[in-house]
């Protein structure tokens, strides 16, 4: 059979390959062929109008909202999620393979022809919002944030890693070089022009993240009309140093502003013009006057005093803070929780202190290694003890040691989901030590990702490793310890005894 399929995630970054790989793998072992469109962070190339026609049936791994779902119509159906299409592939391939089977026969009995038309083309792409509509409010306000979180994440890695080869090369001394000794006398062969040429780009891109986060949160909300005045409410708390708590502020103000707006019935004559001029500049002026009058002063007084909270931790208090990161890290492995997490670390990170031993810097070392330790805990324990874990879990376990190596928390998304009971609480009390081994051995680290890779950006990095073996062994041996009190046979492993 002929199959397409579209995957898609609120982020829009791991999960959503992962989701496309497994489909492709599965369909492959079966003897089928697929087509996967992503629906990813890296952009959307759709699929072919003659490739959608062809096919028998059409697979949704998705937990937001395809985009432009009407070129599948008339077509048999498979709606899951992305962590069902992840873990259990070869399951929803069975039920594409079932449904295509169905539908044919009721064609065959209605006298249909055999080919359904040819789909639509594709719409061009555009900025989508990771909002699926008629969900609960709490879902909503998750994917609000979430659409912005997946948005600013480019800005952080691009940045944040700039800024990290402009110290690693110039010093933390290179703040001190003006941008416009950059423009005027860079020189090719000086490392400190390229180390203050990379700090200043990375800079300004660092100098995006709060108005980006606002502004695609209010894009989330009101759609287009939302985000001038999201943008412009993040740059005003910035100016405010309300940091990325104004941020979140501003989206969800100036996003219900331009929703309300929007919404407000007017003459034909003023249509044309009320996304293109009313809506931003009534918004707009409403998001900065709330910004700057009501809430510029206790969202900076906020912001201020978590500043402070966080530069006076020591002892135990840091090492609790890391261990609570560690947690929050392991358990949803790249959902909201962990986003949650990693975006404190990074926004953080974008107003840290120049100096090496900021906490700032000592935080996002133990998201990060926190990040790691999952896939790579899980990865051991498939070599230590392979009988207790089924042939695909090992075969997953030889991909996590990458994932895990890259700062990829969803390596560990397979084993979850084949048994969250066992697997959670281990990785969870893993991803603990790690954080709390980092924040109380005081590992700092500029960049706000690439794992293993940016192994020169982190400081004392023989004893970051240490903290992420220690946690990767406490995450094996739970792991271990807990399928050892009640060992499921796997059914191929069982298959392969009996023939032998």
């Amino acid at each position: 059979m002929k199959f397409v399929a579209v995957s898609s995630c609120p982020t829009g970054i791991a999960h959503t390959y992962m989701a496309a790989e497994a489909l492709e793998q599965a369909a492959r072992a079966a003897g089928h062929e697929i087509t996967v469109e992503t629906q990813g962070s890296a952009g959307l190339s759709p699929l072919p109008a003659e490739t959608i026609a062809a096919a028998d049936a059409v697979i949704f791994a998705a937990d937001v909202e395809v985009r432009d779902r009407g070129r599948f119509d008339g077509k048999p159906l498979v709606d899951v999620g992305v962590k069902r299409a992840i873990s259990a592939a070869a399951d929803v391939i069975s039920e594409a393979e079932q449904v295509a089977r169905e539908s044919a026969a009721v064609m065959a009995e209605a006298g249909a022809p055999g080919t359904s038309p040819v789909a639509p083309e594709a719409e061009p792409a555009a900025l989508a919002t990771k909002v699926t509509p008629g969900a609960g409010v709490g879902t909503r306000i998750r994917q609000w944030l979430m659409t912005g979180v997946s948005y600013m994440i480019p800005f952080v890695a691009a940045g944040g890693i700039l800024i990290a080869l402009g110290f690693m090369i110039g010093g933390y001394e290179i703040v001190d070089v003006e941008l416009s000794s950059v423009v005027e006398d860079f020189n090719v062969f000086s490392s400190t022009s390229w180390a203050a040429l990379f700090f200043h780009v990375g800079a300004a891109a660092f100098g995006f993240l709060v108005p980006i986060l606002a502004g695609f949160i209010a894009f989330a909300i009101a759609d287009r009309p939302g985000l001038a005045p999201g943008v412009v409410g993040g740059a005003l708390a910035l100016a405010v140093d309300a940091g990325f708590l104004g941020g979140i502020a501003a989206g969800f103000v100036g996003g219900f502003t331009a929703l309300w707006i929007s919404r407000i019935p007017v003459g034909k004559a003023l249509r044309g013009v009320m996304p293109v001029v009313v809506i931003p500049l009534v918004a707009t002026a409403v998001t900065g006057l709330v910004m700057l009058v009501l809430l510029g002063a206790p969202l900076s007084a906020a912001a201020s005093g978590l500043e402070n909270w966080l530069t006076g931790l020591t002892g135990a208090n840091m090492v609790l803070l890391g261990a609570l990161l560690g947690l929050m890290m392991a358990f949803d492995m790249g959902g909201p929780v962990n986003k949650v997490a990693y975006t404190f670390a990074t926004t953080g990170l974008a107003g840290a202190a120049t100096a090496a031993d900021s906490t700032n810097l000592i935080i996002m070392a133990a998201v990060m290694a926190a990040g790691m330790t999952p896939p790579l805990g899980l990865a051991l324990a498939t070599v230590v003890r392979k009988r207790l874990f089924s042939r695909a879990e090992r075969e997953n376990g030889r991909a996590a040691w990458l994932l895990g190596a890259s700062f990829i928390t969803e390596g560990a998304i397979p084993f979850a989901a084949a048994d969250p009971l066992r697997v959670i609480p281990s990785i969870m009390a893993g991803s603990a030590v790690t954080g709390a081994m980092v924040m109380g051995i005081g590992n700092t680290l500029r960049a706000p990702h690439g794992g293993i890779w940016v192994i020169g950006l982190i400081g004392q990095p023989a004893l970051y490793l240490l903290a992420i073996v220690a946690g990767a062994v406490v995450t094996a041996g739970c792991v271990i310890g807990l399928k050892s009190l009640r060992r499921v046979p796997d059914p191929e492993d069982a298959a392969v005894a009996v023939g032998a």
